[in-house]
């Protein structure tokens, strides 16, 4: 229970990486607040949090409006008095395209969710640590925030930004308390990543050529990743991606 009497609160909570990392922050002892756009979705984990014993909260909130995001904040301290550790991971992926046919409507709203969205969400978090003097943050990246690939040049630039976000955050806060990483995931076992497989014209498994170790990872593989750096035993740790892609990066 490295996490007991910890507040953690999860963006795009409802499935994938989101709800695998929300239960294992309740496994962990933390009281977890969570959103997403998805109710129907949002209300099953939310039972599947309650199943380890711990408390829960399901928001309705779109990280990509000011409002919603500020509300979530208020919301979490109201209800549990504080604010300990977030991990930031709402985001979108678009279709395989090369970028002279990608749309501009289309980039825009990538940025909207997974670089505004989470400059949006560490602003209010971080705003609430500082009263505390303390406070730790993840922030859903990629691989494709360390490397590239080729007909997602929008998608990419979104998760850069992240990275970017992360480490000049990480610099801003590092003697005031509040610790700030990135989880680097490769390719995991999702819904999200299954769409993406189909439109390159391969399995979700089959995936697991590129990787070293090859096999996809599993969300819980993610999960407990975030939940150590949300953690005491990461203490020392500010500023950094994580990659965890089964050696990807590293070939």
């Amino acid at each position: 229970m490295i996490l007991q009497d910890k507040v953690a609160l999860v963006t795009g909570g409802a499935s994938g990486i989101g709800r695998a990392t929300a239960i294992a922050f309740g496994a962990a002892g933390a009281k977890v607040v969570f959103s997403d756009i998805r109710s129907v979705e949002g209300e099953e984990t939310a039972d599947l949090i309650r199943e380890t014993g711990a408390e829960c909260l399901f928001v309705k909130s779109d990280v990509s409006s000011e409002v919603d995001v500020r509300e979530l904040v208020q919301t979490t301290v109201a209800t549990y008095g504080k604010l300990d550790c977030a991990f930031n991971n709402a985001g979108i992926d678009l279709v395989v395209t090369p970028l002279h046919e990608q749309s501009i409507e289309d980039f825009d709203k990538i940025m909207s969710i997974n670089a505004r969205g989470l400059f949006l969400c560490m602003k209010y978090e971080i705003q609430q640590m500082l009263t505390q003097g303390a406070g730790a943050i993840v922030n859903n990246s990629s691989t494709n925030g360390l490397v590239a690939l080729p007909g997602i040049s929008p998608y990419v630039a979104s998760k850069h930004a992240v990275m970017g976000l992360t480490r000049s955050a990480a610099l801003d806060y590092a003697k005031q308390g509040i610790r700030i990483n990135a989880v680097n995931p490769g390719p995991i076992a999702t819904d999200l990543m299954a769409r993406s497989a189909n439109q390159m014209g391969i399995t979700l498994d089959g995936l697991g050529s590129w990787v070293p170790m090859d096999r996809i990872g599993q969300t819980t593989e993610i999960a407990q990743a975030v939940v150590f750096l949300c953690s005491d035993a990461a203490s020392y740790i500010t500023g950094q991606p994580l990659a965890i892609d089964g050696g990807y990066t590293a070939s």
